[in-house]
């Protein structure tokens, strides 16, 4: 069994204001999973880099609101929302709320920075 603690893991700067750390990873995980869980926080106004990837995601939405695209559609969402983008989608968060977005994002198979694609 492995457990773990948000505050003890290492932030990875998103480098458009998004920090994410990785909770649980194929790299940093004993237990031989495939799938990766990360733990994200956007500031207000900030927004990714629209980016696509070969793997399917699921994110979680644990506190704020913000717009999500997914190819040509703009989704509004906010606290306790599953949001599932199917892989190779064209993608961005935005946090259009005053406090910090958070959520949880499942990556299946695990993310790898080979199977993603900035596109801006």
């Amino acid at each position: 069994m492995t457990i773990k603690k948000l505050q003890d893991i290492d932030i990875i700067d998103g480098g458009e204001g998004t920090e994410i750390r990785q909770i649980f990873h194929p790299h940093n995980t004993l237990n031989g999973i495939r799938y990766s869980l990360s733990h994200s926080e956007l500031k207000p106004g900030k927004k990714s880099k629209l980016h696509k990837i070969k793997s399917s995601e699921v994110y979680y939405i644990l506190q704020g609101e913000g717009s999500l695209q997914i190819d040509d559609e703009v989704f509004k969402v906010s606290k306790d929302q599953a949001i599932y983008i199917a892989p190779h989608s064209k993608q961005s968060i935005e946090n259009t709320g005053k406090d910090n977005l958070r959520f949880l994002c499942i990556v299946d198979p695990a993310w790898k920075h080979e199977d993603e694609t900035v596109l801006e």
